[in-house]
C-alpha cells in the first residue's frame, strides 16, 4: 500500500507523540529505581521541546518523507545516571526495555480502539477510505508497532543495543564499546541505501490494515 504525501505528515505527526512517550518512559521507570536525573532535567513532560533533536526530529524524517521513504526519526534521549539506580545492571535493563514496551502497549491499544471504532463503517479496500478517527488511531498503532520493533534492533543508540550491553560478559565490554560511536551511521545507511524501514513497515501496514477492517 503506497501512502500519499498526507499519510506521511501524519503517520509523522502519530509517531513524534510516540517517541515522545517512548522516551518519557525511559525516565519515569529511571525515576522508579532511584534516578531522577531526567527529572531534574525537565524530560518528564508532555512538552515536545525539550525532546526535540534537531537531526533525529526534524532534518531526517524531512529528508525521508520528501524522498518518498516514509517518516522516522528519533528524539534526544532521555538522560539516566547508572550510578543514581540501586541495582544499575539489572535497572539499566529494565529502563532500555520500557521504551518499546510502552510502544507495543500503546500500540495493541490503538488497534483495539481503530477496530472498535471501524466496526459500523461500510467495508473499505484502502487507508484513504477509512473514517478520520480510524486511520489516525491506525497511523498511531502502526508509529508505535514500528518505533518499538526498530529499537529492539541491536545498533547503538538504540534500546536493543543497551539490553545486549546490558547482557555481555564483563570482559566484552571494552570491544562494545569501541563499536558503540559507529551505530548512527550504519543506522542512516540501513535507512536511506537499503529501504530497511519500508520492507519493515509494508508487512505491518498489511497486517494492521487487516485487523481493523476484519469483520
Amino acid at each position: 500500500m503506497s501512502a500519499t504525501l498526507e499519510e506521511q505528515l501524519t503517520f509523522f505527526g502519530c509517531l513524534f507523540v510516540a517517541i515522545i512517550l517512548h522516551e518519557i518512559s525511559h525516565g519515569v521507570v529511571a525515576l522508579r529505581f532511584g534516578d531522577d536525573t531526567a527529572k531534574n532535567a525537565g524530560r518528564l513532560t508532555l512538552n515536545p521541546i525539550p525532546h526535540i533533536d534537531p537531526f533525529g526530529s526534524i532534518i531526517l524524517p524531512g529528508l525521508l518523507v520528501i524522498a518518498g521513504f516514509g517518516a522516522f526519526g528519533w528524539a534526544k534521549p532521555v538522560p539516566v545516571n547508572a550510578a543514581r539506580l540501586r541495582n544499575p545492571r539489572r535497572d539499566l535493563l529494565l529502563v532500555s526495555l520500557a521504551g518499546p514496551a510502552t510502544n507495543f502497549l500503546l500500540m495493541a491499544l490503538a488497534a483495539i480502539g481503530a477496530r472498535s471504532a471501524f466496526a459500523s463503517a461500510p467495508p473499505v479496500t484502502r487507508i484513504a477510505e477509512l473514517p478520520v478517527l480510524t486511520q489516525m488511531l491506525l497511523f498511531f498503532a502502526l508509529a508505535n508497532l514500528l518505533l518499538g520493533v526498530f529499537n529492539l534492533l541491536p545498533v547503538p543508540p538504540l534500546d536493543g543495543s543497551s539490553i545486549v550491553e546490558r547482557l555481555l560478559p564483563d570482559d566484552w565490554l571494552p570491544a562494545w564499546h569501541q563499536i558503540r560511536p559507529y551505530g548512527l551511521l550504519v543506522l542512516i545507511v540501513l535507512v536511506f541505501s537499503t529501504n530497511f524501514v519500508g520492507r519493515i513497515f509494508t508487512p505491518l501496514v498489511d497486517r494492521l490494515f487487516d485487523f481493523i477492517v476484519a469483520t
